[in-house]
């Protein structure tokens, strides 16, 4: 048995095991103790450490939580801008330690190693959307994960994000905790609540990942139905340019072969503009039919929204400019000035969460669609902009975090109870608590870099599933669409669909009925049935992960190779008859280790235990 031992410093523990005591976890132990005694303090507009300040921090630690505030003792306002919580220099750092972080918004995270970190999406906060760390330094947000060794690991959280956004920023000399402070004025004697910060360390970083989740959960209540939401989603088959036809000539055909799929979400393309999202479309077609059929053939309706953004021929900017996030002139913002303006019919502006009649604006259109439309289900896009940077609200002491937040809560009241709600597009620490599901990879396209890239960011957000919100690895593809994945061989095919089913999450699927094959409906009616639990993989190579379901196990091996063959093993949980998942094939009765040989590249095999009852 693993013997623990629990080291205090100050009012703050963490784990470690007594079986690896050697350097790292006395490196692990150092870390700790140097970040509690480092001392707290704030930077002005440039970035220079504010001497003899009138501000005081305080930080009171209950076990690995720390509690923060700030407060002004002195007569004069003073502008926050980055708040240092905590710092480490690099004298107790090593650049070979990995790394994981989480980015801002949803298609950024951040792996590699301290001294060259690696950005594990195509869009980064820094790139894309032009959100700067404190000192340009690499950062991460909400968590970061330090790796020291195999069995070391140090994980810095913030466990609550009401009001700020908290930051871990990094390089091979200093890492550095902070909040974005937002140039947010501090009246004499105002007190101000920080967000939470979590510190632990341990052998096992799945249990660390769900400690923090734990934390998390009590200020931000998760949002989970008892059935993880499945369904069908028409953007990977017909794009914007879909139509009422379209859906139509699905529904018949999932009302015969798989019933089981519940929702039919109509993505991208229903409205006339961004933003004018209750006005028809003569191009797409009567929504209303649309809604009527789906319920007709018995699948719920749901329906794609982008609620914090509009374009600028849409009525609702027209008509109501003041509703929107202003730049420093006093007009509205235009997104593409400071960062990313919008993937179409840019650039966006902003509907200001702050602004009651913004407000009221989004409630009309989401209890419209819930209660007159008969919507049960909303994919929430773009929702990034909606706590967009570099922006003036019409609440000047709210934070973006706040004018986020705000807007999301105005839709939940609308919403009522027993909706979906996801999160797309979106930043990943202030939707905590305000979303069901939420989109935890870039969009997947019909090939082996994006089975791979998407598989990759899935897994390493597969601890929040089920904890923070049922993950979103976008849809399931197994057949190419109007020629894009033609070349794309089956063993491909189910690589993406074991990762899906790894996920353990939301499953949306993403082809045409007609082009589907009895075959693949096998498939799905497996993919329909997900375990609401997130596989659990050892390493960041993801070559073999579990999911426990108590009595049953799923086994996943992964040969992400494009030319080796590979020989994986796993522990097995117990003695336990064993079949190959997709296949269905009887494999036998089996304990202790077992082997799956010469796996080709490329390929994936699921392996399905039910212990055997002594």
């Amino acid at each position: 048995m693993k013997r623990l031992f629990f080291l205090l410093f100050g009012f703050c523990s963490y784990v470690i095991a007594a079986a690896s005591p050697g350097k790292m976890i006395k490196d692990a132990i150092q870390l700790i103790a140097a970040l509690k005694r480092s001392n707290a303090y704030i930077e002005d507009v440039s970035g220079n450490r504010v001497y003899n300040s009138p501000v005081q921090i305080t930080r009171v630690w209950e076990k690995d939580v720390c509690r923060l505030w700030i407060v002004n003792k002195g007569d004069h306002p003073v502008s926050l801008n980055n708040i240092v919580l905590f710092e480490v220099d690099g004298t107790l750092l090593n650049s070979n330690y990995k790394i994981y972080g989480e980015g801002f918004q949803k298609l950024t995270q951040l792996g590699g190693t301290l001294g060259k970190p690696v950005s594990l999406g195509g869009y980064t906060d820094e790139g894309h959307y032009k959100l700067s760390g404190p000192h340009n330094m690499p950062t991460a947000y909400g968590m970061f994960n330090l790796t020291l060794s195999e069995r070391s690991h140090l994980l810095f959280g913030f466990s609550t994000c009401r009001k700020f956004i908290g930051r871990i920023s990094f390089n091979a000399g200093k890492i550095m905790v902070s909040v974005d402070g937002e140039n947010l004025t501090l009246k004499p004697g105002q007190r101000l609540q920080l967000e939470d910060f979590m510190l632990s360390a341990g052998t096992d970083r799945n249990a660390l990942y769900d400690a923090l989740a734990r934390q998390i959960a009590k200020t931000h209540r998760p949002l989970l139905n008892k059935q993880v939401p499945v369904g069908w989603c028409s953007w990977y088959c017909y794009g914007p340019g879909v139509t009422q036809k379209d859906i139509q000539e699905n529904l018949k055909g999932f009302a015969t072969e798989l019933p089981a799929v519940k929702y039919i979400q109509i993505d991208d393309g229903f409205q006339p503009f961004m933003g004018d999202w209750l006005d028809e479309n003569p191009a797409y077609g009567s929504l209303a039919n649309t809604l009527e059929n789906i319920r007709q053939n018995g699948f719920v309706p749901a329906i794609w929204l982008a609620p914090f953004i509009a374009e600028k021929k849409s009525r609702l900017f027209r008509e109501h400019p003041d509703w929107f996030v202003k730049d420093s002139s006093g007009q509205p913002l235009n997104s593409a000035t400071i960062g990313f303006g919008g993937w179409r019919n840019g650039p966006w502006y902003v509907l200001d969460g702050t602004h009651p009649q913004a407000q009221a604006y989004l409630k009309q259109v989401v209890k419209t669609m819930r209660e007159k439309w008969g919507v049960e289900y909303f994919k929430l896009d773009a929702n990034y902009w909606g706590a967009i940077h570099k922006g003036v609200h019409y609440d000047k002491n709210a934070t973006r975090i706040e004018a986020y937040r705000q807007g999301m809560k105005a839709i939940l009241e609308a919403c009522g109870t027993n909706t979906v709600v996801l999160g797309c597009n979106a930043p990943v620490w202030p939707s905590l608590g305000l979303v069901t599901s939420f989109r935890t990879s870039n969009d997947v396209f019909r090939d082996w870099n994006s089975f791979t890239s998407t598989g990759r960011e899935n897994l390493y957000r597969g601890w929040q599933n089920g904890k923070l919100w049922y993950n979103d690895p976008d849809c399931l593809v197994l057949v190419p669409n109007n020629g894009s994945g033609k070349d794309v061989p089956q063993n491909e095919y189910m690589f993406h669909a074991s990762i899906v089913h790894a996920v353990g999450g939301l499953v949306l699927l993403g082809d045409k009925y007609a082009n589907l094959t009895p075959a693949q409906f096998e498939v799905i009616k497996k993919e329909l049935q997900p375990t609401g639990k997130g596989a659990q993989f050892t390493t960041d190579e993801f070559q073999t992960g579990i999911t426990d379901m108590g009595n049953e196990q799923f086994y996943y091996f992964l040969n992400w190779d494009d030319k080796k063959t590979v020989t994986l093993k796993i522990k097995l949980k117990g003695r336990a008859t064993l079949k190959n998942f997709w296949e269905g094939t009887a494999l036998g009765v089996h304990e202790g280790e077992y082997e799956v040989k010469d796996l080709a590249p490329r390929t994936a095999i699921v392996i399905k235990a039910t212990l055997v009852k002594e």
